[in-house]
């Protein structure tokens, strides 16, 4: 160990006089008190306290600086009478010594049990940091000694612990050494002290940070293929001995959470499938952490072989463009929060605030990384060294080196003194001027304000220098707040920012971002990608904390990158298109059934990258070329049906983008979403009468077709609508069966092909649901046959249906199937509409019909604009009682209601109820096709994400919501009074 620390053969005796004061009279009177009734059994106490001395003040002084070391005393005075006695460094060595031997038997007796391997390690722990404060509080160790004999200390612990959890394992049979006497000799069990451990600059109350590796082919293991589970128990073991509080203390806190992929890993993990994971998946924060990685215990030539291994993740060869752009990933994600004004020592955070320990260690690290693949001599561990060899390869200059030097000093120093006082990890300044004072007194300032200038100017210093490295910064990064999402715990920076951000779960969002960078998804495994996701990462977060709903936005966004196969080519177009970055955010904050489609299917995401989207409007003639193609070469059912689920959610997400845009209007996406509707069915419906004739042949003289109802037969389909059809067929009266191989009678044979068509359009699937599928309004409607003969239909219409549903039949429309059943059905129905009626009685049919909706579906509120009194009911029962009533014209089929009520109205309305009407029409289908593409459920304005609430105001024309719901409340209004003065 004397090649580790030099010797001095430094004595506390040696103490210089006021090198420390007490903090109180008060204080140094009970220290006194304490003193020499610890005195009665240490005879080395009583000495020192029977005089007056520059040590006595000092040891008194100390005590009542750290309430620690006072009770430390209090409990066990065994280790000041050895400090009073013994050269320090010869105390510390010893202490060292027990730890690294407390797994072995006393005098070659047999080995201990872990309960006494624990309080050795226990008693040599406290015995070490006891000697180490009062040297350090004596200024007889400088802070470089006191963090290697910290260091020196755990490495020791971490080393007997694991030379005795082996040990174990081979009384066990778990595990075969090859020698009893040194365990861990060719182990293949790697273990890396991490951080300030691995570069011999422990913190006087850190814990400590490892990673566990092991080479299953090492001949430890009997079957290599428990290593992880049988090495894992060890770790878990192995934590319980360094930090589990027993009446002797702990000896250090250990974290293991700086492995690959922490969250999905074992404690221990192969060290193939490591490398593996570094090459392929290796994070920014992880290279940095790497520089100090070092080999402590376990197989010690089987750690440096593993760091040998990973020197091309950490140091890469080449200064080329991805390794700037990694650099300054990192740098966005460890960056602190700048601030502006002052710096406040009270209160101040030495390691991540600003100017603080964590800048200097970035500061050296990140021109290691730059540099260090093509510069060796940068390879080192100690934050000292690497700045010195920063300056011998003419990286910084001499004065940039001896400023961040002495300043890291100190702050170690104000770290220490921090931590001494009560055993805390903590590196947060007091907020109180008392507090303050005892800190300043543990450093020698005869008073606080002398040390919070002191601590100022050394802050301003390496902030100065921090901020001269990188002239570049982000905007959160620089002037809103951290943005830290390394290692497995929450930035409290970071928090808060995310918080002032807009976001409310600021520790799940926090997580969330973790995983992207731990690279679990497949679009974030590669490097390439991360870092593309990383430079995108800050706006994303900025426009998603202007919706309402950020935190819901930021997990839709999550699981569209769950599902998405490759990240780096999106997420270099991300970055290089604002505007397409700008719809993506605008979709998982505005439109969360959308975000959801996305989610779910991630493939729609790809029609958004044709750059001809926007220009080519989505009409019958495009959407049935591109159905072409898509189903071309699909020869069997079952595809042609999933292809169809894939066309048809894709053009659903895509018509619904150019309405989420502005590309088209509330008109244009209901007659886009009808046309796709119509060429899907009609493909579905292709698709079932090819298998039904398969298997079962044809019906002599067999027509079929489908009639679509309601918002289909009339052009005005939204993204969440049902089809409402009716199927009608007809045969040869002398048919009996098919003419397959497995014949059905007629009507069978019918009712066969609609459930089949019903079942391939809303049957859920991987691919999901087609359309929900409505039959109510066929003849004699639930009760009725699914599928109707059409003089069935006929006879039906003209002598048994109700007013309302020769209402429902002004939308009929023949979609598809046979063309001259098609004519057929057309005849029909205008012959029934042409039918002269009773204009009082379809008045009170009507009347009576909507009273009874009313009743028994009364709105939710005003954004219900189907039930709302002055509604889109009210406007539709008024073109269907226009075209009941007027038998002498009848509008063309598949005409939508405003073209129904400019048809019917002329000449019947007003020239100002038909406007109002078509007005209020338009409004209503503006907001439908908004509200139904962005929800799933009905619009909830207090719940609404913000960015849709400013589509609605913008499809409306109005400045604000409630200027909108006044503008609804109106118009409705309007409606209604024109419904009951027309209709009556």
């Amino acid at each position: 160990m004397a090649d580790q620390v030099k010797q001095t053969g430094k004595e506390l005796k040696d103490v210089r006089e006021g090198v420390v004061r007490p903090i109180s009279q008060a204080e140094a009177r009970a220290v006194t008190s304490l003193l020499k009734e610890a005195g009665q059994r240490e005879p080395e106490i009583a000495a020192l306290m029977a005089g007056e001395s520059p040590l006595r003040r000092f040891v008194v002084a100390a005590l009542t600086l750290s309430p620690y070391l006072r009770d430390m005393t209090a409990a066990d005075p065994k280790p000041l009478a050895m400090a009073l006695s013994t050269p320090l460094e010869t105390l510390v060595e010893q202490g060292i010594r027990d730890a690294r031997e407390s797994w072995r038997g006393v005098d070659g007796g047999p080995a201990p049990t872990e309960g006494e391997v624990m309080t050795r390690l226990r008693i040599a722990k406290r015995r070490v940091s006891y000697i180490v404060a009062l040297a350090d509080l004596a200024r007889l160790f400088s802070a470089r000694e006191t963090t290697r004999w910290l260091s020196l200390l755990a490495d020791a612990s971490v080393a007997a612990a694991i030379d005795h959890l082996l040990l174990a394992g081979h009384e066990a049979g778990k595990v075969r050494l090859k020698n009893l006497d040194a365990p861990s000799e060719g182990s293949g069990v790697v273990v890396l002290g991490m951080g300030k451990l691995g570069a011999y600059e422990l913190n006087y109350s850190s814990d400590i940070d490892l990673v566990v590796f092991f080479e299953p082919l090492a001949d430890l293991l009997p079957d290599p293929d428990d290593g992880t589970e049988i090495l894992g128990r060890m770790m878990r073991r192995l934590v319980r001995i360094m930090q589990e509080r027993t009446g002797d203390g702990y000896v250090f806190r250990t974290d293991l959470r700086l492995r690959p992929d922490p969250g999905s890993t074992p404690l221990a993990i192969p060290v193939d499938a490591a490398l593996l994971y570094y090459e392929g998946r290796g994070q920014n924060w992880e290279r940095a952490a790497f520089i100090k990685a070092r080999p402590i215990a376990g197989d010690l030539e089987a750690g440096e072989s593993f760091l040998k291994e990973l020197t091309p993740f950490v140091f890469r060869k080449y200064l080329d463009y991805a390794a700037i752009a990694d650099i300054h990933s990192i740098k966005r994600q460890i960056h602190v929060h700048k601030g502006h004004g002052a710096i406040a020592v009270k209160g101040h955070n030495v390691k991540l605030g600003r100017g603080g320990i964590r800048e200097i260690e970035f500061f050296a690290q990140t021109q290691q990384l730059i540099a260090g693949g093509r510069m060796p001599p940068l390879r080192v561990r100690a934050t000292e060294d690497a700045l010195a060899a920063l300056a011998a390869a003419g990286w910084i200059d001499a004065a940039t080196r001896d400023e961040l030097t002495d300043c890291y000093w100190f702050l170690r120093d104000v770290e220490h003194r921090i931590q001494m006082v009560r055993d805390e990890q903590t590196h947060i300044l007091p907020e109180t001027e008392s507090e303050l004072k005892r800190i300043a007194f543990m450093l020698g300032f005869a008073d606080a304000a002398g040390f919070a200038r002191r601590l100022e100017d050394v802050l301003r210093t390496v902030e100065q220098r921090y901020a001269n490295l990188f002239e570049q910064e982000s905007r959160l990064s620089a002037g809103d707040g951290n943005l830290v999402f390394t290692g497995q715990k929450d930035d409290p920076g970071t928090l808060e920012t995310l918080r002032r951000l807009g976001f409310k779960r600021p520790e799940d969002m926090s997580r969330v971002i973790r995983t992207w960078h731990n690279g679990r998804y497949r679009a974030t495994r590669s490097v390439e990608a991360r870092e593309r996701l990383t430079e995108l990462t800050p706006e994303l977060l900025r426009v998603f904390g202007e919706s309402r709903q950020a935190d819901d936005a930021l997990l839709r966004f999550d699981s569209f990158l769950a599902g998405l196969p490759a990240g780096i080519q999106l997420f270099s177009l991300l970055g290089n298109n604002p505007a397409l970055l700008a719809l993506l955010v605008n979709i998982m904050s505005a439109a969360p059934r959308l975000a959801d489609t996305i989610a779910r299917r991630p493939h729609v995401f790809d029609g958004m990258l044709d750059p001809g989207l926007m220009a080519e409007l989505p009409t019958r003639d495009y959407l049935a070329g591109r159905l072409g193609a898509f189903l071309g070469g699909a020869s069997h059912y079952e595809d042609v049906l999933d292809r169809l689920r894939i066309f048809a959610a894709e053009q659903r997400f895509l018509i619904g983008i150019r309405l989420l845009t502005g590309a088209i209007g509330g008109t244009a996406a209901a007659r886009a979403f009808t046309h796709l509707a119509d060429l899907v069915i009609a493909a579905a419906f292709d698709a079932v009468l090819t298998e039904m004739r398969e298997a079962h042949g044809d019906i002599p003289g067999g027509r079929v077709a489908v009639m679509g109802m309601g918002k289909l037969g009339s052009f005005e389909l939204t993204a969440g609508s049902d089809v409402d059809l009716i199927l009608l067929y007809d045969h040869d009266d002398a048919a009996q069966e098919s003419t397959g191989a497995k014949p059905l009678d007629p009507g069978r044979y019918f009712t066969r092909i609609t459930q089949r068509l019903i079942a391939a359009l809303s049957a859920p699937t991987a691919e999901g649901v087609l359309y929900d599928v409505d039959m109510r309004l066929r003849p004699s409607g639930n009760k009725g046959p699914v599928a109707t003969r059409i003089r069935a239909f006929t006879k039906y219409q003209r002598e048994e249906a109700w007013t309302w549903e020769h209402m429902a039949l002004t939308r009929a429309r023949i979609v598809c199937g046979d063309g001259s059943l098609k004519a057929e059905a057309e005849g029909v129905i205008s012959g029934i509409l042409a039918h002269p009626r009773d204009r009082a009685k379809v008045s009170a049919d009507v009347i009576e019909m909507r009273g009874l909706i009313e009743k028994e579906k009364p709105p939710r509120d005003l954004w219900d604009f189907k039930l709302i009194p002055g509604g889109l009911i009210d406007i539709e029962f008024i073109a269907q009682y226009l075209a009941l009533t007027t038998p002498e014209k009848q509008a063309e089929r598949g005409a939508s209601t405003a073209e129904a009520l400019k048809f019917y109205g002329e000449g019947r309305m007003g020239a100002e109820e038909l406007e109002t009407c078509l007005a209020a029409l338009a409004l209503y289908g503006e907001l439908s096709q908004i509200v139904r593409l962005c929800l799933d459920g009905p619009f909830e304005p207090k719940e609404a994400p913000s960015g849709l609430i400013d589509l609605l105001c913008a499809a409306a024309d109005m400045p604000t919501l409630k200027a909108l719901e006044a503008e609804l409340t109106r118009v409705s209004k309007s409606v209604r009074r024109i419904f009951q003065a027309f209709v009556k």
